[in-house]
């Protein structure tokens, strides 16, 4: 597996190449998947062998209970190869498939088989268990009905009256179903008998037990004081106090005289008996814990053992608030040195910590405490069924559970460790585990107590410092007993050199805490393997399995017998995936090497269920969750009665429906097996459990194969989280490492495509995403471990900071829709006749009609703009037709209707005597937006010449600029370029020089410096239908086109606008756009001229100088219709933003605005009108003032919002359908809605209809198509230096192929839909809306379906807060991704999952490339939009300087 190395800024790699790396393809899974659709509301399979199907059927009707659920949401599958390993297995007879393998024959009668279909393989009722009734859709598949019916029945009672569905004439199972996977048919099916309940050996009570713990404790206080109790070390190893039976029996008294009496007030004591206390001491001070903890049992108050918060904000400390709020624990008690080291406030007081109740803390040493009278004396009953304590418990998602443990359960989980373990009074005992919980509380401070047994505490500290500590110890002291993770086993083996004077042989038993985690076998062995030599013995190593809930679910019991080895299982993992016991040979790699954790514990019965759904018992060789019946375990989860009732009220069900017993049972949380001669093996944790396509993976194993890939020095054992995330209805593998300091990323990414590999041929599933961090970064436990749920937030919310991310999406989601197969293409006459039998009208729509109109248009009588200049300046000469503003908001220049025709008679002068041109000469105007441009273009007019406006250079900028300037002059053939004298210097300077060839530009005419003369006549051209100007634009695919205006087009476009806007000589309009093309062009040179009112202008660049500058002067000349372009809106909302206040103080009023339209040629950008609109609506901003216009390359302006009319519209239409080419409205918020805004009101003397653009047939209403305009302002074609004539045609002059086939329209090349609402247009008619949806030349077909960039964008932006912007395009039928991040770079490696994620969710397509780059990557042009396919090319020259690349696997 070839891994493209991702290229990142900076980095010390050698890139490998691009072109050796063949992208994957992005279709879902091959033909040997069997990739069955499945039915969304699934019946079993009939693969399961003997289920009685109508007897299943008929329960699942009646909802019954015996249907399962499992935790994942969809059953979705593995890859191709996992099903040709699984046929190479079958061919290879190592697993003997046709009979059960060995792990039954300690079944002593054959019981009835199970009839249940497998939770694999069916689509679930929910189960209705105890009373906890656990809700699922099914399956998390999208169903025909897009929301679970009740919801779907409340959302329609709460409905608005409903819209009349848009019905489809032919309606096609459009609903995009993701593929459910199909199950194996060769999987492994269990084939044992039904399993029995395991009964551990009778629990003797001992005549001289005692009846208590606390009686135990004042039995050793008082008859052996002297007797040593706990020995704590400092970190150089050196015995820090030891602390006697009868030291810890009489300061266990003080505190809980203190506790009870000298809290609060004599009348109102702050804790009674049965109140929760806190428990906050530092692992190196057992001693304190002890003490304190013993305090409690005899004030009868419960302790709730927690971590110290060393900050206000460590991982998981707030979850442990919540739970001490839930027990309402309000004091707190601590050591000395531990209260001094808690964070104080400047007042000295301790901080209240992030989610904790208010506490008191209350110290416990001796010496500030009072001592008791003589005559009290602690309460010291039998054991009873009260709490003894709580232990708290961090589930899978980080919230904490405390697990209450009764006096009683106390008492005998002590007796049975006795027992077991064959504790004797006076032993000595070497602890290295957490003394607060788990094992080493039950064997350090509760067992060890009540055999008056001496612990030697060994702190994390001192083992940090000297990992051989604790051997050293048990040397020291001659231990019987040590109490170890395998993590200290492995430690010490690293630090292991040759030590002389090691002797192991006084240790009888070794109690390894996660002796039922997976990988501690190897360490178990490896520590034999070594200090066999030392005198340690094989059968001295007694694993155990424990879980918060059950205490020690099972030990192995030490024994003097060196003949019987321990027992082992070889498993098969591809069976083990399946919940099937396989027994495989060692020398494959994928197998499972398990430990016995021994026997079942004394006095307790065990057996295995089902993990998920009714607790049904496991067939013998079936994997299912421990569960144990006992009086030695918790008793509940504090304060949760339904989740107690889950896990501690269990009731095992037979094959028959009957409990197996009238005694509840207690999940331990643990997967695993009873094996031969009752040994107990696990095989996981249910915490761990990923369901993956239906497949059960246990993160300790997945973690154990990455630990074993070499170098294995790579990732710091330990140091590594697996955890799934759900994605697209499945869970996915994610694996998060700590690399080491010193590693390359040569080496990472060696290391990271192996471990790739080797997870795919062990376990036979893919991994989502691997992430590496810097070292020491991710969340710790307290006792140095990874916090696995806080990792997984960080990841999800992209706040992990990886610096090399590895993600396999495309091996992984084999779950997608299938790619959409084109239909045999409906003949354009069929889709008419269908469209006009379903009663339905073609989509078309027109503007008012010209001829209708009777206005008092003086204008109308001339032909061409320049006579009707020449009319306004004899008529009204003073009237001022254009305002200039500056940056500060002062007047610049202005021009009355006299001063612009005298200085367009001198520039026409100068045309024709300096230019020496003749008329038809083009001529290109290059200049800043101001008056100028406007008097040069007139001056143009009256020369007969035809203008070209073009946007100067920028002067900070001209090698990126200038060549745009000179391809235009070219293209254009332009015999002359006119400009102003600065600019002029600039074409010719030596950064011009270097960009582009400044010996051909044509002749440069500085217009700063004009004749004195008139012309002798003004040309006045021949024909309405000559070419009036040229306007040049580039395309956001990056085209230059130009197009052809005529006079007769010129006038009638300002007429329209004039018409639709209400202009008129009175009127002031507020423009602030680029004057080079398209409507700002129009709106800022001709409307004023032909309509007479005055435009103020204001060049957008000012506002980057001053934001508010627009708008000021919008309110200071009280103007009533404003034009601006998205690049100003947006400057505004974010530059504005924060200062609405202040420049209301400024008197900013925008009361007046009736409309302020949005110049554009792109789908409304509804989220950036409406955060304008509410931010400026304490302004007086009407927010129905705010508008869009369209228009394209062939139609300069097809719709603009007018003043007269009905509020622009919204609609909501569904995205999916719309990838289908296809209109359907959807009710606002529901699933996969696109809000669209109307694109402002049809133009007068517009026509338009919606066509197919590959058949040219016209479509029916609420049917997406490419809008054809027809309308006497369409430009007259394109100006191309080539003529291409087919284009030309093609987009100017269309014939639909059926229906009306007369009338010639031009294609405007975006794709929308025409839409008759309610609302009534102003001549009476019901109105018509137009929505646009995107360009064709931007539109992506992937997959079979056409995706528009800026949907996928907006999804982007949304996934992280880091993400201001972003583009996409494909290369190669891959998608690529390109955000600009504002933030830091070590975030770039965040949003590579987070990107890939949400396109995954939302569109259904896997991200190929994700490209992270800095603001002001993506290219934009000056109306706002982006230019992706200049992203492109810059992509693929490799010019973009990316933070970071990632190619998605």
């Amino acid at each position: 597996m070839a891994v493209p190395m991702p290229s990142k800024r900076r980095s010390l790699v050698v890139q490998t190449s691009m072109d050796a790396y063949t992208p994957p393809d992005t279709s879902s899974g091959s033909e040997d998947e069997g990739s069955v659709q499945g039915d969304s509301q699934g019946t079993p399979t009939s693969s399961q062998g003997s289920i009685n199907m109508e007897h299943w059927i008929s329960q699942a009707i009646h909802g019954s209970t015996t249907s399962t659920t499992s935790s994942s949401s969809t059953q979705s599958g593995g890859s191709g190869a996992a099903h040709r390993l699984a046929d190479v297995m079958a061919q290879t007879h190592i697993e003997n498939h046709s009979a059960p393998p060995d792990v039954t024959t300690y079944t002593s009668e054959h019981s009835i088989q199970v009839e249940r279909p497998q939770g694999s393989t069916t689509s679930r009722t929910a189960p209705k268990y105890g009373n906890a009734e656990l809700m699922e859709t099914g399956d998390g598949v999208p169903v025909s009905s897009r929301v679970s019916a009740k919801i779907q029945q409340l959302v329609n009672t709460l409905k608005r009256p409903k819209r009349p569905p848009l019905r489809e004439f032919f309606v096609d199972d459009f609903e995009e179903l993701l593929e459910v996977q199909q199950p194996d048919p060769n999987q492994p099916k269990p084939e044992g008998a039904q399993m029995l309940a395991m009964r551990g050996e009778q629990l003797g009570v001992v005549t001289n037990w005692p009846p208590s713990l606390e009686a135990a404790l004042q039995r050793w206080g008082t008859i052996s004081p002297k007797a040593p109790c706990l020995t704590t070390m400092d970190t150089n190893g050196k015995p820090l106090y030891i602390l006697t039976y009868g030291k810890l029996w009489t300061r266990s008294m003080k505190v809980a005289y203190n506790i009870l009496h000298k809290l609060g007030t004599k009348q109102e004591p702050m804790v009674r008996p049965g109140d929760r206390v806190a428990l906050v001491f530092p692992n190196n001070d057992p001693a304190a814990f002890m003490v304190a903890f013993y305090g409690c049992l005899l004030a009868e108050v419960v302790p709730v053992p927690i971590e110290v918060p060393l900050t206000r904000k460590d991982a998981g400390s707030q979850q442990i608030g919540f739970l001490l709020g839930s027990c309402g624990v309000t004091v707190a008690l601590t050591s000395d040195a531990c209260h001094k080291g808690l964070p104080k406030s400047p007042t000295g007081e301790i901080p209240q910590f992030k989610g904790w109740p208010k506490l008191l803390w209350f110290v416990t040493e001796s010496k500030h405490l009072s001592k008791p009278p003589r005559d009290w004396f602690p309460h010291i009953k039998d054991a009873n069924n009260d709490t003894a304590y709580i232990e708290y418990k961090t589930c899978k998602d980080g919230s904490v559970l405390g697990v209450t443990v009764t006096r009683i359960a106390l008492l005998t989980h002590c007796q049975a460790l006795t027992q077991a373990c064959g504790y004797t009074e006076a032993e000595t005992i070497v602890n290295v585990l957490d003394f607060k919980k788990d094992v080493g509380l039950w064997h350090g401070i509760l067992t060890s107590v009540m055999n008056m047994m001496h612990v030697i505490s060994i702190p994390y500290s001192l083992m940090k410092v000297n990992p051989l500590s604790w051997i050293q110890k048990v040397c020291q002291y001659k231990a019987k007993v040590a109490c170890v993770k395998s993590r200290d086993m492995h430690w010490a083996l690293v630090a292991h050199r040759d030590q002389r004077d090691v002797n192991l042989s006084s240790l009888r038993m070794l109690i390894v805490a996660d002796g039922a985690n997976p990988w501690s076998i190897s360490s178990c062995d490896a520590f034999l393997n070594v200090f066999q030599s030392k005198g340690l013995r094989q059968e001295v190593i007694c694993p155990c399995a424990s879980s918060p809930e059950a205490l020690t679910v099972a030990i192995r019991r030490p024994t003097d017998d060196s003949n019987q080895p321990p027992g082992r299982g070889v498993l098969s993992m591809h069976g083990l995936t399946y919940g099937v016991i396989r027994v495989d040979s060692e020398e494959k790699l994928s197998v499972l090497t398990v430990q016995d954790v021994g026997l079942v514990m004394p006095g307790a019965i065990m057996c295995s269920v089902k993990p998920d759904g009714i607790p049904q018992l496991c067939r013998t060789d079936e994997i299912g969750e421990l569960c144990v019946c006992a009086v030695a375990t918790g008793t509940s989860y504090y304060g949760l009665s339904g989740m107690t009732k889950n896990t501690f009220e269990v009731f095992p069900m037979m094959s028959s429906g009957a409990p197996i017993s009238e005694y509840p049972f207690i999940r331990t949380g643990l997967l695993g097996f009873v094996g031969p001669g009752g040994l107990v093996f696990v095989v996981g944790k249910m915490d761990g459990l990923m369901v993956v396509s239906g497949r059960r993976h246990n993160a300790d194993d997945i973690v154990a194969t990455a630990l074993a890939v070499e170098p294995m020095k790579f990732v710091y054992r330990g140091r590594i989280a697996v955890f799934s995330v759900t994605v697209l209805h499945d869970e996915r593998i994610v694996i998060v490492a700590e690399q080491r300091p010193d590693s390359t990323e040569e080496d990472s990414f060696q290391w990271m495509s192996r471990v790739l590999q080797a997870i795919d041929s062990i376990h036979q599933v893919g991994v989502y995403c691997l992430a590496l961090v810097p070292a020491n970064t991710l969340p710790k436990t307290p006792l140095g471990g990874i916090h696995l749920s806080e990792t997984k937030q960080l990841f999800l919310e992209g706040s992990l900071h990886p610096c090399n991310v590895l993600m396999c999406p495309h091996t992984c989601v084999t779950n997608l829709p299938k790619p959409r197969q084109k239909q045999p293409e409906i003949g354009p006459a069929s889709v008419m006749v269908g469209n006009l039998v379903s009663g339905k009208r073609i989509a078309q729509a027109s503007g008012r009609d010209l001829g209708q109109i009777e206005d008092n248009d003086q204008a109308r009588k001339f032909l061409f703009l320049s006579e009707v200049l020449q009319w306004r300046a004899q008529t009204t000469p003073d009237h001022v037709l254009y305002t200039l503003l500056n940056c500060r908001g002062t007047i610049a220049n202005s021009l009355t209707c006299v001063q612009l025709h005298k200085r367009a008679e001198k520039i026409a002068v100068m045309l024709m005597e300096r230019g020496h041109l003749q008329d038809g000469d083009h001529v290109a105007l290059v200049y800043p937006p101001g008056i100028d441009l406007i008097a040069a273009f007139y001056g143009c007019l009256y020369a007969g010449c035809v203008p070209i406006t073009v946007r100067p250079p920028h002067p900070q900028n001209i090698a990126t600029t200038l060549p745009t300037v000179k391809m235009i002059v070219e293209v254009s053939r332009s015999a002359c370029l006119m400009t102003t004298q600065l600019i002029c210097k600039l074409l010719r300077s030596r950064e011009a020089a270097a960009a582009v060839d400044v010996r051909t530009w044509p002749l440069i005419l500085d217009t700063d410096d004009l004749p004195k003369k008139r012309p002798a006549q003004i040309y006045k051209p021949s024909n309405p239908d000559t070419l009036a100007y040229l306007d040049f634009s580039v395309s956001t695919t990056g085209m230059l086109a130009g197009v052809k205006m005529s006079h007769a087009a010129t006038s009638a476009f300002c007429r329209s606008i004039k018409l639709q806007c209400e202009l008129y000589p009175s009127r002031e309009v507020a423009i602030c756009l680029d004057p080079y093309c398209g409507l700002g062009f129009v709106l800022w040179c001709l409307c004023s001229v032909y309509s007479g009112h005055q435009s103020i202008l204001i060049p957008p660049s000012e506002l980057e100088t001053n934001p508010a500058l627009w708008l000021l002067a919008v309110s200071q000349y009280k103007v009533r219709d404003t034009f601006c372009s998205y690049s100003v809106m947006e400057l505004c909302t974010k530059g504005l933003g924060s200062q609405t206040e202040s420049l209301k103080a400024r008197g900013l009023d925008l009361s007046r605005v009736r409309t302020c339209v949005v110049v554009a040629e792109e789908r409304p950008r509804i989220a950036l009108t409406q955060s304008f609109s509410k931010l400026f609506k304490d302004l007086g901003l009407h927010p129905r003032a705010v508008s869009t216009s369209f228009g394209c390359r062939v139609n300069l302006a097809i719709c603009l919002q007018g003043t007269s009319g009905p509020d622009p519209t919204t609609v909501y239409v569904d995205m999916r359908a719309l990838r289908h080419d296809r209109v359907r409205l959807v009710e606002r918020g529901s699933p996969h809605s696109l809000p669209l805004m109307e694109s402002g009101k049809i133009l007068p003397g517009v026509r338009i209809i919606i066509a197919n653009p590959e058949t040219k047939g016209p479509l029916g209403d609420s049917h997406l198509g490419e809008i054809w305009v027809h309308s006497a302002h369409n430009a007259s074609g394109y100006f191309t230096i080539y003529g291409d004539e087919s284009l030309q045609s093609d987009h100017f002059n269309s014939r639909l192929s059926f229906g009306d086939t007369q009338t010639i329209w031009a294609r405007t090349g975006y794709l929308g839909f025409l839409r008759r609402t309610e609302l009534t247009d102003a001549n009476g008619e019901r109105h018509d809306a137009l929505y646009v949806v995107g360009a064709l030349d931007e539109a992506m077909e992937l997959r079979g379906m056409r995706y528009h960039p800026i949907d996928i964008e907006t999804s982007v932006i949304r996934a992280h807060k880091s993400v201001t912007e972003c583009a996409v395009f494909t290369w190669t039928n891959l998608l690529v991704v390109v955000v600009e991040l504002d933030g830091s770079e070590q975030e770039a490696l965040d949003l590579v999952p987070l990107v890939t994620n949400v396109v995954l969710e939302e569109h259904y397509l896997i991200v190929g490339v994700v490209v992270v780059v800095d603001i002001g990557v993506i290219p934009i042009n000056s109306r706002g939009e982006k230019q992706r396919m200049h992203l492109r090319d810059g992509f693929l020259a490799d010019q973009l300087d990316p933070i970071y690349v990632a190619y998605n696997m």
